[in-house]
């Protein structure tokens, strides 16, 4: 049956929380409300308000209690509420959700993941819109897991609540209802694996989170121009599929990196180095990057200018064609 993005995740927590009760669920007004998103409806109902519950509006607290609990046997999944809500909690995920690992020389594991609704184009306010995944992606010790369709959503979900590993879990929250046909449950690729959405000749669109739909509209569009472009959903930032990603490329010659974050020093700087590193000999142009504009977040009723769509992606094919 159809299933959105939303009902998905809150499948993905459901059966977490049924298979294994050191599954925990909390942060801001995910109990009785079900999360401003509802990804957690009923959640609280059915387990319960030890197993979710509503925390007070403190993310480095959120963050620190899991760390605790996490060395305590439970696996926490926490949620941020919203993207730019992530900041307070910035120290904790950095210098300690990160690091445990290590610092332990392997003998303190921290299963923890953070839930972040990110990304914008739905018309919100100041600090909830924002893309914050470059941050996390240049700090050793997270997974950084970006999906960008509902089937993902449910598989990556479980596989990061069962990782030893912590997960900052970003979620398109302009995608929350996009729908797939799913019968969930439901394996997919494991984390750490990209996949090809689309084959394609002319040049690859490498995408993750929110831009996977964007770049599969401007390669249907594309077929008008006589462009025949492949997709590739990057699904894990980290560990980076490197090898999906040049395979493509060599096969396209041309390589167009696209997300929602800005362009300057965004994820795509570092796929573009990849791609350069290991692909240059097939490469027929330059790697180019389609983002958006190096600003912070405007008001809502400006962030259509502000946001990638089908139109710039497809200007900066032409560019690459050009070469």
């Amino acid at each position: 049956m159809a299933v959105t993005m939303a009902q998905a995740l809150n499948t993905a927590l459901h059966d977490a929380m049924e298979a294994d009760d050191r599954v925990v669920v909390y942060g801001e007004d995910v109990g009785m409300l079900g999360g401003v998103f509802r990804i957690t409806d009923k959640l609280q109902e059915r387990f319960g308000a030890t197993r979710c519950f509503d925390t007070p509006l403190a993310e480095s607290g959120i963050v620190g209690t899991a760390i605790g609990m996490a060395m305590y046997g439970y696996r926490p999944v926490v949620e941020m509420q919203f993207d730019g809500f992530t900041y307070p909690a910035f120290e904790q995920i950095t210098s300690h959700l990160a690091k445990m690992r290590n610092r332990s020389r392997g003998t303190v594991t921290l299963p923890v993941v953070v839930r972040i609704p990110c990304g914008g184009g739905i018309g919100a306010v100041e600090h909830h819109s924002e893309s914050p995944e470059s941050y996390f992606t240049s700090t050793a010790g997270l997974r950084i897991v970006a999906p960008g369709v509902p089937g993902d959503a449910y598989a990556l979900l479980r596989r990061a609540i069962e990782s030893a590993d912590p997960v900052v879990f970003l979620e398109p929250k302009r995608r929350y209802w996009a729908k797939e046909d799913l019968d969930l449950p439901i394996e997919t690729a494991p984390i750490g694996r990209a996949l090809v959405r689309r084959p394609g000749r002319t040049a690859t669109l490498v995408t993750y989170g929110s831009m996977v739909r964007t770049c599969l509209e401007a390669a249907e569009a594309a077929q008008q121009e006589g462009w025949d472009l492949e997709v590739v959903d990057l699904r894990t930032l980290v560990p980076l599929d490197t090898d999906t990603v040049v395979d493509s490329v060599a096969r396209t010659g041309r390589a167009l990196v696209v997300h929602e974050a800005q362009v300057f020093a965004g994820f795509g700087a570092e796929v573009a180095a990849r791609v350069g590193e290991r692909a240059f000999y097939h490469l027929e142009a330059p790697v180019l990057r389609v983002g958006a504009y190096d600003i912070p977040y405007p008001p809502a009723k400006l962030e259509h200018y502000h946001l990638p769509d089908v139109d710039r992606v497809l200007d900066a094919v032409e560019q690459s064609l050009e070469y």
